[in-house]
């Protein structure tokens, strides 16, 4: 492709032509690389003329120099193919992205450094966010309109001023982009409310507004920043989010959606966050702290016009109609067949409890006190902590400090009791049958770090501070980091023992005659997360709102599959089923 130009001036400009954005949200780390030309595809057929994407630093730098852009995190294809089908782009390149993604996309392993202050310009933190950036923009920088490629926008940070004010610090992250080969415009985006558009807005960049209803008095409210510069709504929520236990699955109404996306483009330019949320797959799932600890679900399907498996929605023909009136819309064609299969019950063959192959998964850290998970190097999952206690000395009560996020506690083995979030602050009294135990066992779960507000500072995971037995702090533990990923699930001997009502792994093996995408049912089961064929498919909970997870059809093999459930809780049934279509209540 030719070389181009993309400007901010009075209005959007696209060789040297005036250009609306019509843009909507797909990040292609939330759905499976084959399928990313079906969604793109679907996303053109709306009207849309551009994608936009975050790009998640602890995908790609996982590990402190560790990087990798390639397969399904090779967003250089991703936005290739958008390019074939005639799509523009607006990346958003960290190093935060908030995205109901865990730790907003900071990676992990900045917590194991002492001190760490993330989003500001503490000179660690700007550090390791230049190192990363120049290993990014070796990928990146070539696909900007300038050398041919599809980008023609790119964003500072992230809805910065919800957080913080330091002008130095976005004048930071301009500087090392441009060092780093960045040309094309740049852009923020914050909330038209309060003063977060002054706070997280920079000098000579077009700040631009985020918001879901009320897009005339937003507006208004922008004009005001912008200096004569269009307008553009970057974040046009078009539904929301669900946590676990959430009462229902959220939902917007179609029409006032309908309506307020006309009243966007009667007026500017938009981006529709999100058009495709996809899934949350693994343990990346973010959370929210407010009052209290509310992790998102496995689900990101944000109540799109297309649905978390790629379905055309209700929602996807009213934007597509309002679309119309200002843009030809292409046909709604599509070049991915994409079937729906139910394989029906399938049954456990398997099973061992945690406690029987622990020493097979983990080789334990040992210290005289706790250490968080990120102290041991671990990023996501569970760490377990175990101790001796003198049998001889009653222990009447337990106390654990600065631990997150839920805490299994058994003491030689018995479940003595579960904490979560504000319950982990409190003492408790162990019944006088219990005091007299050996071993104590602590399960920790990393449930989602939080992804927006000031708690980021604050997301060390396992047991940051100590254990009180009897009011003193108890010492010597080992702590095995559970990470739970492909190489420990295929470590797991299934010949071991197994004792109900105790953390446990759960094999079945199912066979596939024809390949389509799935949703696997976990009726009866209590808590925990799933592998396919050594891919971690997400967590599932009982409470809801979300009842099956998404099992696209590339995750499956013709002939032979396995299943890994890892339940903490202790409740399962004797089989999991697979059924055509979502459960989000």
């Amino acid at each position: 492709m030719k070389a181009g130009r993309f400007a901010i001036k009075d209005r959007f400009y696209l060789d040297e032509k005036p250009f609306q954005i019509i843009s909507g949200s797909i990040h292609y780390f939330r759905v499976v690389p084959e399928y990313w030309r079906d969604r793109l595809e679907k996303l053109r057929a709306m009207g849309c003329n551009t994608v936009e994407t975050y790009i998640p630093w602890n995908l790609h730098e996982p590990r402190r120099g560790e990087f990798h852009f390639e397969g399904a995190l090779s967003f250089a294809a991703f936005l290739k193919t958008a390019q074939e089908l005639g799509l523009w782009a607006i990346v958003r390149p960290s190093p935060y992205i908030c995205a109901e993604w865990e730790f907003g996309g900071l990676p992990a392993w900045l917590l194991s450094e002492d001190g760490m202050r993330p989003r500001c310009s503490y000179p660690p933190f700007l550090r390791a966010v230049q190192e990363y950036y120049k290993e990014l923009f070796q990928v990146l920088a070539p696909l900007q309109i300038d050398n041919g490629g599809p980008v023609i926008l790119m964003q500072i940070e992230n809805e910065y001023g919800a957080f913080g004010d330091e002008q130095r610090y976005l004048e930071a992250l301009r500087g090392e982009m441009r060092r780093d080969g960045v040309t094309v415009p740049l852009i923020t985006s914050d909330g038209p409310w309060g003063d977060y558009l002054s706070g997280g807005s920079l000098s000579g960049i077009l700040p631009t507004a985020n918001f879901g209803s009320q897009a005339n008095q937003h507006f208004s409210v922008l004009k005001k920043h912008t200096n004569g510069g269009p307008l553009m709504c970057t974040e046009f929520w078009a539904g929301w989010f669900d946590a676990w236990g959430d009462k229902k699955h959220h939902t917007a109404s179609v029409e006032a959606s309908a309506g307020e996306l006309d009243a966007i483009l009667s007026q500017g330019s938009v981006n529709i966050y999100m058009f495709h949320g996809g899934t949350n797959f693994g343990f990346l799932n973010g959370a929210n702290y407010y009052d209290s600890l509310t992790p998102d679900v496995t689900s990101y399907d944000y109540d799109a016009p297309l649905s978390e498996d790629g379905e055309i929605t209700p929602k996807y023909h009213a934007f597509r109609e309002v679309i119309g009136k200002y843009v030809k819309t292409p046909p709604l064609t599509f070049s991915t067949r994409i079937d729906k299969r139910a394989y029906g019950k399938q049954a456990v063959s398997d099973r061992v409890s945690l406690f029987s192959v622990l020493e097979d998964l983990a080789s334990p850290t040992e210290s005289p006190w706790p250490l968080c998970m990120e102290k041991l190097g671990q990023n996501y999952g569970y760490t377990l902590y175990r101790s001796a206690v003198k049998k001889d000395i009653p222990q009447e009560k337990l106390q654990l400090l600065g631990a997150s996020d839920r805490a299994q506690i058994y003491l030689d083995r018995r479940h003595f009791i579960t904490l979560c979030d504000h319950e982990l602050e409190k003492e408790y009294e162990i019944p006088g049958s219990s005091r007299s135990f050996s071993q104590l066992d602590i399960l920790v779960e990393n449930m989602g770090r939080v992804n927006y507000g000031p708690k980021l500072s604050e997301q060390r995971k396992g047991i940051d501070g100590g254990v009180l037995l009897n009011g003193h702090s108890h010492s010597n533990w080992k702590m095995y980091p559970l990470e739970i990923n492909a190489s420990m699930v295929r470590k797991i001997n299934f010949s071991k023992e197994y004792k109900k009502g105790t953390p446990a792994f759960y094999r079945i093996v199912f066979f596939v005659e024809t390949r389509g995408d799935t949703f696997l049912d976990l009726f009866g089961w209590g808590k925990g997360c799933v592998f396919l064929n050594g891919l971690n498919l997400g967590r599932f909970w009982e409470k809801g709102p979300q009842k099956r997870l998404y099992v696209p059809a590339p995750l499956l093999r013709e002939g032979e599959n396995e299943l890994i459930v890892f339940e903490t809780e202790g409740k399962t049934a004797e089989y999991v089923t697979f059924e055509e279509k979502p459960r989000l209540e």
